[in-house]
């Protein structure tokens, strides 16, 4: 295989469309030859920013169409370097170009939805690791205050409810011990009790009912707690008598 024709081939080795004995020669002229290796650092670069866009579903004659018309298609040499003239026109518009357009073809409709799915699931993992870290350090805040003091009482069915306060950090952290599972549709809610009105202070969403739960919101004047068995999503206001009342303790 001549110079001139591994000169065309950066497209399809960034796409990982070459056959095998064509990849170790190309990858044996990557190593003397700078302006092919920054064309594929390139292509690769844009090959992935192809795969994290949205796609959409092509027409299905666009395949054949772009598969007639490419033999047409003359591949432009990478910048910096000139091409023989005595490289053939035809052999560089017909065979190289096919398998990175080609290939373009599979990346665009193969990768797109896979890589966005790939992508985002990477996002949700790092978003929920980020909230898993700040949940537990703000715990740990409300457990080491100095000020933190705790309450714990039955609740309903031979569960057992713990709440730490802290005023200085003004907030509440509750841990449950022996609660059930909640039926289908139903979700445990916590509850500020602020001079008799309650307030909602979230859900206990934690994967099994043995979980520590920071309190939704600031304590500021509660003078205790509650949690009943609400409707999945919660409530704005306690639908159901509580599993459990505990006053906060004093400061």
């Amino acid at each position: 295989m001549s110079t001139a024709e591994l000169h065309t081939l950066t497209g399809a080795y960034a796409l990982h469309a070459l056959p095998e004995g064509e990849q170790l020669a190309f990858e044996r002229h990557l190593g003397a030859c700078e302006a092919c290796a920054q064309e594929v650092r390139e292509l690769s670069a844009t090959a992935a920013r192809l795969g994290l866009a949205v796609s959409a579903t092509a027409p299905p004659a666009l395949r054949e169409r772009v598969l007639r018309e490419i033999t047409t298609v003359r591949q432009e040499p990478p910048h910096g370097r000139s091409t023989p003239a005595a490289a053939s026109p035809r052999r560089r518009a017909g065979r190289w170009p096919v398998y990175a357009l080609a290939a373009c073809l599979a990346v665009s409709a193969a990768l797109g939805g896979v890589a966005v799915r790939q992508h985002q699931a990477v996002q949700d993992a790092r978003q929920e690791a980020q909230r898993a870290q700040r949940h537990d350090a703000q715990v740990s805040r409300v457990l080491a205050a100095p000020d933190a003091r705790t309450a714990t009482a039955a609740l309903e069915g031979g569960a057992q409810g713990t709440v730490v306060v802290s005023r200085s950090v003004n907030r509440a952290v509750f841990a449950a011990s022996g609660l059930p599972r909640p039926s289908g549709g139903q979700v445990y809610q916590l509850w500020f009790d602020d001079g008799g009105t309650m307030r909602s202070a979230g859900l206990v969403e934690t994967p099994d009912t043995d979980g520590t739960v920071l309190m939704d919101g600031p304590v500021d004047r509660a003078s205790g707690m509650g949690i009943t068995l609400e409707p999945a999503g919660g409530s704005p206001r306690p639908t159901t008598p509580p599993l459990g009342l505990m006053g906060f303790p004093a400061a």
